[in-house]
């Protein structure tokens, strides 16, 4: 029998593992958590979000007393660590979402109210360097960020660094935002949300840090690639009726395009790039999670896998 390093459990089983914390959202905060496409219920938000903010509450409180116990060794008192999070997994597979709600619900929690999220989209190198360097059309693949700076933020927001800075990235525009920045001033938590965060040495065989080395705990959102495939045309869809409209949109002209070019542009998309990167560099870095989270077809999550710690 092939050994596996997680425990798995399907929706019900891990719902029980609420216990009895509270339900902390509303349908409104629900609302303006949830992402295109993705019918997000408060039933899920219960059975499945819920026994994760335990967890990770627990998680938490875990590292403080070790904290302290490291203090009580040294002699001496170092201050509290912020707690780091990584979330990653494919594009249009909702990772955002998780990332939002898990913000929203931690950070509802009285010993860690200070929560923040960041996405490593703002550590994409601006379009002109990848265009310099022949990689516009692997945007997202792991090249083509700034891991050096990204490495930098991680490695500052860890140390306790009192504000650190990170660039912001617009999805508008398809580009960084030039002089505009997210300032983060030691969080208890910070969540970090991104397609490759998870990478580290196995993947690439560089003896360099990488982002994953400082997390204290990592999430991995899981789904079939045809799914994924259907959510984000889907999303494309709905965003040639919405954001695609916009004049300073990068996309405008697929909003105006006839339909079927426009979905069929969207259909290459996916096959030379996001599908690929998901392939080649993101679902390679699954089994580096804690915890995986199984979605079907629906969008729903019907399944979690924790690693046996």
């Amino acid at each position: 029998m092939p050994f596996s390093s997680y425990t798995s459990f399907n929706r019900e089983e891990w719902a029980a593992l609420r216990v009895n914390t509270p339900l902390t959202l509303t349908e409104t905060d629900l609302a303006e958590l949830r992402g295109l496409n993705e019918a997000l219920s408060l039933a899920e938000v219960v059975e499945v979000y819920l026994p994760l903010s335990r967890l990770l509450n627990l998680h938490v409180a875990a590292s403080r007393d070790l904290a302290r116990v490291a203090d009580l060794f040294l002699g001496k008192t170092t201050g509290v660590t912020p707690y780091l999070i990584g979330i990653a997994g494919s594009v249009a597979v909702g990772k955002s979402t998780t990332a939002r709600v898990m913000q929203a619900l931690l950070s509802r929690w009285p010993d860690h109210p200070k929560v923040d999220l960041i996405t490593t989209d703002g550590f994409l190198l601006p379009n002109r360097v990848l265009e310099e360097r022949g990689l516009m059309q692997r945007k997202g693949f792991p090249e083509s960020y700034d891991v050096r700076r990204l490495v930098q933020f991680v490695a500052d927001v860890k140390a306790g660094v009192k504000q650190v800075r990170a660039p912001v990235y617009s999805h508008l525009v398809y580009d960084i935002v030039p002089d505009e920045e997210n300032v983060i001033e030691q969080p208890d938590v910070l969540i970090l949300e991104g397609l490759n965060v998870l990478q580290g040495a196995d993947a690439s065989g560089s003896d360099r840090p990488f982002v994953s080395d400082f997390f204290d705990f990592s999430i991995y959102v899981d789904a079939l690639e045809a799914y994924v495939q259907e959510w984000f045309l889907s999303r494309f869809r709905r965003l040639r009726e919405t954001a695609f409209r916009d004049p300073k949109s990068f996309f405008r002209r697929y909003a105006e395009m006839p339909e079927a070019e426009a979905v069929a542009f969207a259909r290459n998309v996916w096959t030379e790039i996001n599908g690929r990167n998901l392939r080649e560099n993101i679902a390679p870095t699954k089994e580096r999670a804690h915890l995986v989270l199984e979605k079907g077809r629906s969008h729903e999550v019907t399944g979690v896998r924790l690693r046996r710690l």
